[in-house]
């Protein structure tokens, strides 16, 4: 067979991907085998594939592969997150790019848009993860706007509302001026930001006294409502009950006192601005002060900004100021570093709002959802992250699940009058109308007379059922494939989405299935650039996956990364992590190759054949244990690692160098196919690192059928192993490494016969050794007074008459300059295991790798001194 000089990725890929596809390899039904589930983290419809979204679904592509091999009804679930607020940015702005306003048009032309965006750019993602190799079950691509999957989600509001856990409230939100939304409080993200502390004047109603207090915010003087003190601060003692002059505004408020303020922090007075922060918001409903709401949606003042009323809260801190410094009411400006609360979508500055708000009580679902994790129902990998959501959980707040949006699921309430409590909750607008009749006594009410809730559902609202809804399980609680496939087995995610969406998945999955959604969570690290930055396009620090998929191939991709990408550790991407992976890719292709062009003749094996196979078929059935191990941790990187180990070392480097045969021969048949046996054991366990070019090579070196593909062989289940031909295998290579660093340290031809001499009685394989170090004789329990080079192998002393072509004089000098360093090291150590303040306070184990080095030196001594005699 003529296999080419070099492995053509991009002649392969597409080639096993359709043929993968064709078979319907990917597709699962519920069968009698025990299933394996993997629901994908949907990726936002809108978007592309990056380096985060490469290394996560490599590692649900390792694990579903490497399922399916195992004799499991792999699933993997694919599919897609409408991202409302994601999304209805990116149609707002194509909208004003054709001078359409959002305000101009209604919802349902809103929401067409919004489809035909989703419908021209929604498959994107999913068809650049074909291209890295995901084996998903595209047959099963779900959507979070489906049809169906809305229909789950309206009706788990539903069943909440009913249940007394979700409920309408007015409070304080975290408002997004940029989305035009208020956003959860995980969505927050609080940045340090360089900005001035002021400290105004609020003049004394009726003196000529002022009272100084400090802010970040002074465009905010416009919602003021009163000015707090501590009933303990003495300095303003006098001023209780007294009342002050907001500045500029000129409007009069109370000083009330709060043990809320701290004395310490700025003035000790705070000004009390109930409509625009969350802790001015509580003492405002503590002491019913009025609220007055300074600004609008856009983050611009409102008419109760006066003379500023139309301009962005940004530009008139900056005119702001001035103005007060021209009317002396500006005592000072100081330098202030704060953190303040950013938008995770958008990177808008967070504005605190009070409005109108559905909610979902946590508390409750919460606590279950706590304790599977910390019993480890649920486990997560690494371990580490079981305290930060210990640490949230326990600290759980509301769930503020409405959004100020349309693209979502619209909030299944109707209003049928302008009471507080006019409206009911209901699946369809029918069903709706009958319980509006019900609570009003109206009888006469006509849909027409109902009103639908304006806001959309927040995205995690739908995602949290999502291991659920992909099975319709919500819809039809006993269909067949929620019963087979749920719950899911292994969930391959982010930790910043550890709350708003596993955390959520849990609780959920234990509200609606009474059982966990998932058994195992591991958690990746953040891949980052070489400065230890979040790679991102902003920073335009990310390479295209794309591109290095074309630069390195699909498979050598995927090796690069994981390489790398230690359980919960934070990635540090280096593109020669992919040129490693490519290197990978070459040195299979050239031990396939080799083995395809050896000849096969009818003889037996030779001794050194049959100690090289019974050695590597040992080593093969301890490192599936090992890897198998690695597995069960999630340290999927150290599971590649044994794997790269085991092909590059031990069957290139050691194996195939055991078994080659001399130039112009052949090799025995029976060698023959069980190398080619042994290395279809490998591309099984190579395959779910490197599916193209392992499948490449399985259909090549033997005529396969539809049913013997490599993605659906099964791997070699672990067996017993031998440690002592395992070790003593290494031994005879430690051995030989000695011997070839004896010729390349002198400058000797490999060509050049040696003979050993060794104080052993044996080496179990000898035949190996002098194949592979090229040795004529070993002289066992034997000396020899013959000038030397000598090296050590555990206890085990290697002897090699030094070539005749060596100048033995230069040889001395060198000896004698080895021995100089090795007693100068030796006198270093000596002094510190003589020191007893070293050996006491030391902890043992270093104390014991000091001991082994004095006994190393001497042992390296004893031989040179040795060696000075004979020559």
């Amino acid at each position: 067979m003529q296999i080419s000089e070099k492995y053509n990725p991009q002649e392969t890929e597409q080639k096993w991907y359709n043929y993968w596809l064709e078979n319907k390899y990917f597709h699962s039904e519920p069968n009698e085998k025990p299933p394996y589930t993997v629901v994908i983290p949907p990726p936002n419809v809108t978007g592309i594939l990056h380096m985060g979204h490469m290394l996560n679904n490599t590692i649900q592509d390792v694990l579903i592969r490497r399922a399916r091999m195992q004799g499991f009804n792999a699933c993997w679930v694919p599919g897609t997150d409408h991202a409302s607020i994601a999304t209805e940015a990116k149609v707002v702005a194509k909208l004003k790019s054709e001078e359409v306003n959002k305000s101009d048009i209604t919802r349902e032309e809103f929401l067409k848009h919004a489809w035909d965006w989703t419908d021209k750019y929604g498959g994107t993602i999913l068809e650049q993860l074909k291209k890295l190799g995901c084996s998903c079950d595209w047959d099963r691509t779900r959507f979070t706007m489906e049809p169906k999957l809305s229909q789950q989600v309206i009706k788990s509001f539903v069943d909440l509302y009913n249940k007394g856990l979700i409920y309408r409230g007015y409070r304080m939100v975290n408002w997004d001026p940029e989305a035009k939304t208020n956003i959860s409080d995980e969505e927050v993200i609080f940045k340090e930001q360089n900005g001035k502390l002021y400290f105004l004047k609020y003049k004394i109603e009726g003196s000529e006294e002022f009272l100084s207090v400090a802010t970040t915010r002074p465009e905010t003087i416009f919602g003021d409502t009163a000015v707090c003190i501590n009933p303990k601060d003495e300095r303003y003692a006098h001023l209780k009950g007294k009342k002050v002059i907001v500045p500029i505004v000129n409007r009069v408020i109370p000083i009330i006192e709060d043990e809320y303020v701290d004395i310490e922090f700025g003035t000790g007075a705070l000004k009390i601005t109930p409509a625009h922060d969350i802790n001015d918001y509580e003492i405002g409903q503590k002491h019913n002060l009025q609220m007055i709401d300074a600004l609008d949606d856009d983050g611009n003042l409102n008419e109760h900004g006066l003379h500023y009323a139309g301009k962005n809260r940004f530009d008139v801190r900056k005119q702001i100021t001035k103005e007060l410094e021209e009317k002396d009411l500006l005592l000072k400006a100081e330098d202030y570093v704060n953190k303040v609360g950013t938008s995770e979508r958008t990177g808008a500055v967070i504005e605190p709002k009070v409005s109108v708000q559905w909610f979902l009580k946590m508390s409750e679902i919460a606590k279950p959802a706590l304790d599977v994790v910390m019993d480890d129902e649920v486990k997560f990998y690494p371990e580490k992250f079981k305290n930060t959501y210990k640490h949230w959980m326990e600290n759980i707040r509301d769930w503020n699940i409405s959004r100020q949006l349309w693209w979502g699921q619209q909030i299944p309430a109707y209003y049928y009058g302008d009471g507080e409590n006019d409206f009911v909750v209901a699946e369809s607008i029918e069903e709706a109308l009958e319980l509006a009749k019900q609570k009003s006594q109206i009888s006469n009410l006509q849909i027409s007379n109902l009103r639908q809730d304006e806001d959309a559902l927040d995205t995690w609202f739908s995602s949290w059922l999502w291991p659920m809804s992909v099975f319709d399980g919500l819809l039809d609680p006993e269909n067949k494939d929620i019963n087979y496939y749920y719950p899911t087995s292994d969930l391959v995610t982010g930790p910043d989405i550890i709350f708003f969406w596993v955390a959520r998945m849990i609780m959920a999955g234990l509200e609606y299935r009474k059982e966990v959604p998932f058994k195992n969570v591991y958690f990746t690290g953040i891949v980052r650039d070489k400065q230890r930055r979040k790679m991102s396009k902003s920073l335009g620090n990310s390479p295209d996956p794309l591109e290095l998929m074309d630069k390195y191939g699909a498979d050598g991709v995927r090796v690069g990364i994981l390489l790398s990408s230690a359980a919960g550790n934070d990635l540090l991407f280096d593109e020669d992590l992919m040129l490693q992976g490519r290197n990978f890719m070459t040195k299979i292709w050239s031990a396939f190759r080799l083995i395809n062009m050896w000849n096969h003749e009818d003889k037996p094996a030779n001794s050194t054949e049959i100690q090289a196979i019974e050695w590597f078929e040992n080593k093969l059935n301890k490192t599936i244990i090992e890897i198998n191990d690695q597995f069960e941790k999630f340290r999927i990187s150290d599971a590649l690692h044994l794997i790269y180990k085991l092909i590059w070392d031990d069957f290139c480097g050691w194996y195939l160098e055991a078994i080659k045969p001399n130039y112009g021969e052949g090799i025995s048949k029976e060698v023959y196919n069980k190398t080619v046996a042994l290395f279809e054991e490998l591309m099984k366990l190579v395959h779910p690192f490197l599916p193209f070019q392992s499948e490449e090579i399985w259909q090549l070196i033997s005529d396969r059928n539809i049913e013997d593909a490599l993605i659906i062989a099964q791997q070699k289940k672990a067996e017993a192993f031998n440690e002592d031909i395992i070790k003593n295998f290494e031994t005879a290579s430690e051995v030989i490494s000695g011997v070839r660093n004896y010729r390349q340290t002198k400058g000797i031809s490999p060509r050049e016969v040696a003979e050993i001499y060794t104080n052993a009685s044996e080496f179990a394989n000898e035949s190996v050794i002098k194949k592979l170090a090229n040795v004529s004789e070993i002289h066992f329990g034997t000396k020899t007074d013959k000038p030397s080079f000598t090296f050590l192998v555990g206890a085990t002393e290697i002897s090699i008459p030094l070539s005749e072509n060596l100048d033995l004089g230069e040889e001395k000098a060198k000896t004698e300059e080895e021995l100089k360093y090795l007693k100068g090291f030796l006198i270093s150590v000596d002094k510190k295991l003589s020191n007893e303040k070293f050996v006491a306070n030391a902890k043992p184990e270093i104390v014991e790798v000091e001991r082994k080095k004095q006994q190393d030196a001497l042992d390296k001594i004893a031989i040179l001194e040795e060696k000075l005699k004979t020559l």
